[in-house]
């Protein structure tokens, strides 16, 4: 056969393409041929970047706990290199610092509308309570409190504070008594400490008891009318 006679045979193996994939397999086709092209990373401004990273951040905390918030599964999530996110937060304990404000500035935003709710409707007292552990609960303010105690970062919680105590005056401007006040934070810490705790330990208790998942908020509202009118 000759050298020619070859060379057509060769070109007639491709089949049906339009264009056959090159048939030498040294030098620099074989380096394109083999080597994937890779995927671009997404452009993000840096205001985007820490957006993302701090809602993949409230993520991992949820499924996995305080433990899963590390660089590294924020970058997985988001689909940024180890450094990038270490840009944009400085260091693992910036980007857990992050994450704690973030997620505490929702819960006052939460405290903050339940005062609303309250001011703008008389009855409002279960919506309230469910607003309260909606926060803690699928809101993340459970784990993340936990996670401040834990970790002895209590000025995290500063932030809070005025949503916390607007919560109370606009209980007690619906209890017409003097020390009406005084009873409301009572009643104020019940709410929260109740919620936290179901949102915490609440699932696996409520498993163990064979009681429904909303048990604990019902009890909460059901004893609402008694805290407020309980003597000090």
């Amino acid at each position: 056969m000759k050298k020619s006679d070859r060379i057509d045979k060769a070109d007639s193996s491709g089949g049906d393409n339009d264009t056959a994939s090159p048939v030498v397999t040294r030098g620099r086709y074989a380096r394109a041929s083999a080597t994937p092209k890779k995927t671009r990373r997404r452009k993000r401004s840096a205001e985007e970047a820490r957006e993302e990273g701090i809602a993949a951040a409230r993520s991992l905390l949820l499924e996995g706990g305080p433990g899963a918030v590390t660089v590294s599964n924020v970058g997985k999530r988001v689909g940024m290199s180890h450094g990038n996110v270490l840009h944009h937060f400085g260091s693992a304990a910036g980007l857990q610092a992050s994450l704690m404000g973030a997620m505490v500035d929702d819960l006052a935003d939460a405290l903050e509308s339940a005062v609303v709710q309250i001011r703008d409707d008389p009855n409002a007292q279960r919506s309230v309570i469910e607003q309260v552990f909606e926060a803690f609960d699928t809101g993340g303010a459970g784990q993340l409190a936990a996670w401040i105690v834990l970790a002895r970062d209590f000025e995290h919680l500063e932030p809070i504070r005025n949503a916390v105590q607007s919560l109370v005056t606009a209980f007690a401007e619906k209890i017409p008594e003097p020390e009406a006040e005084e009873r409301v934070k009572g009643v104020v810490l019940t709410i929260a400490i109740a919620a936290f705790g179901d949102a915490v330990i609440g699932p696996h208790l409520r498993e163990m008891l064979g009681l429904k998942d909303d048990e604990m908020r019902k009890l909460t509202t059901n004893m609402l009318p008694f805290l407020i009118a309980m003597p000090r």
